[in-house]
């Protein structure tokens, strides 16, 4: 597993933000049965930057908290052999690994929901890449019946590694 992450958050992150990541991209992969080593790439940002990424991609003027990018359009969430029929679109051509796609985090809105929430902002960055995997796994919340199963998708995958409410 390569996961890539780029930091242009200009002020200090006080938590051990690399050890969340790789940990819950990690369990993530697990959890949705990926039968191959894969690569993720993700971008720690602040408001303005992720308002502007949101602007550019989606047409939504507004910063977020995260915004994920699949590089796999699945049939339906977790079906991954469909990615054999095609390798040369899916898989880097050097190291072998599928690559799932991109991640954009607002450090400002990990903090601001963490406060907002009344939890760490540990489980706040957690909760955000934990969400994103599976939009990188083919789920989407649309529907209220897709958000249900997110959300209890993302709620077993915190659990898992211990990231609580608390």
């Amino acid at each position: 597993m390569t996961v890539n992450i780029e930091n242009e958050y200009l002020c200090e992150i006080s938590m051990d933000y690399l050890h969340i990541i790789h940990d819950i991209v990690d369990t993530a992969v697990s959890y949705v049965q990926c039968p191959y080593d894969v690569e993720v790439n993700v971008l720690l940002t602040d408001n303005e930057r992720i308002q502007e990424i949101n602007r550019e991609n989606r047409g939504i003027d507004r910063p977020t908290d995260v915004l994920s990018f699949p590089m796999i359009d699945f049939r339906k969430p977790e079906e991954f052999t469909m990615v054999e029929e095609h390798p040369e679109d899916y898989f880097d051509q050097d190291t072998g690994a599928l690559n799932l796609g991109d991640i954009v985090i607002s450090v400002d809105k990990v903090y601001e929901q963490a406060r907002e929430f009344g939890h760490s902002p540990e489980r706040e960055l957690a909760f955000l890449v934990a969400h994103s995997m599976l939009h990188l796994s083919g789920y989407d919340h649309e529907a209220a019946a897709e958000q249900l199963i997110m959300e209890t998708k993302q709620e077993e995958i915190l659990q898992m590694k211990g990231y609580t409410r608390d």
